[in-house]
């Protein structure tokens, strides 16, 4: 009985080798984000987020010092990364300590006790950053007795009327307003927001996913960055004519929510963020940058703040289907 007890005990040692978890953290280091802990959270099934949350978590933690946790949609069979499996992201405890979350997922149907943990951190007021569908990110309809079924993108309770995305982020999924696949964005600065700490030094905000169609966004969202509908897929296309651009759709706003505990969160969201956005420099450093921001770091965000890719990084141009199979979270460490 003792030797079947050191054996379990010393399989249970194995299986929690850091280099088995289902996940990846960057330790981090010196830079103004040390002490900090960001956790991304990535799962959707067209926009590569399981590319670029690893990318994003390393430029955070090598060029700016915060510890990042970054979490995949995984296969409950292979352990493979997944976005099609809308019900299991392992790790979510480790929301409990986190002090911001990055967050790009789409349609997930969560079990309650991983939806827990995400749920006790935005009712904590702490801040987010959502990202291109996270303002569709859950959908319980196939689970109507989930506990945390009104944050379904539908939710048609008024209390909480069209889930997380209308009543944390400020908008829900509406329509596309430019052509999908063919028609790119451009950001603009809002007017009078181009001196905001979130876009300083973003000279390029750019990528070839389409403009969302919003409507009023909801609370005391701003919008900082309009989106100009392009007439094709290059940086250098012009913006098209017409109504599409006039008036322009906000892509990216600052909100604030506050939950159960009292205290407001800070909030960015952006429409952008498909793993190609983020090629521009611009692009990587508006979420760098409100990283800073929602951690209430705005007055350390420098002139152009360093956003150098780290490693070799060709995200996958975005598609159903298109994931790379067979990846292992630490395949890609």
């Amino acid at each position: 009985m003792i030797r079947l007890a050191l054996a379990a005990a010393l399989s249970l040692l194995v299986a929690a080798k850091p280099q088995d978890n289902p996940w990846l953290v960057f330790e981090g280091g010196d830079g103004p984000g040390k002490g900090k802990h960001i956790v991304l959270l990535s799962g959707d099934e067209e926009y590569r987020s399981e590319e670029t949350m690893p990318q994003l978590g390393k430029i955070l933690s090598k060029h700016h010092g915060f510890k990042c946790t970054v979490l995949f949609a995984i296969d409950k069979t292979t352990g493979e990364i997944n976005p099609n499996t809308t019900d299991n992201i392992p790790g979510m405890e480790a929301l409990d300590k986190a002090d911001l979350v990055i967050m790009a997922l789409r349609f997930r149907n969560l079990p309650d006790d991983q939806m827990k943990h995400f749920v006790d951190y935005v009712e904590s007021g702490r801040p987010i950053v959502g990202m291109r569908t996270s303002t569709h990110a859950f959908n319980f309809d196939k689970n109507p007795n989930s506990a945390y079924h009104k944050y379904t993108w539908t939710n048609k309770d008024k209390d909480y009327e069209k889930g997380f995305g209308r009543q944390v982020l400020g908008e829900t999924w509406v329509n596309h307003h430019g052509k999908h696949g063919s028609q790119a964005t451009r950001g603009v600065p809002a007017e009078g927001m181009k001196d905001h700490p979130i876009l300083r030094g973003c000279d390029d905000i750019f990528g070839p996913t389409d403009v969302y169609t919003t409507n009023a966004l909801h609370g005391d969202s701003k919008p900082i960055l309009m989106g100009a509908v392009l007439e094709g897929m290059k940086p250098t296309d012009k913006p098209i004519e017409g109504p599409k651009n006039n008036p322009m759709m906000p892509i990216a706003w600052t909100k604030t929510y506050t939950g159960s505990a009292g205290k407001a969160s800070k909030i960015f969201t952006t429409t952008m963020g498909a793993s190609q956005d983020l090629l521009a420099d611009g692009t990587r450093r508006m979420i760098v940058n409100a990283a800073y921001w929602c951690l209430g770091m705005e007055d350390k965000i420098p002139a152009k703040n360093n956003v150098d890719v780290v490693g070799e990084w060709a995200p996958t141009k975005f598609g159903f289907g298109a994931y790379k199979k067979g990846v292992k979270p630490q395949d890609l460490k």
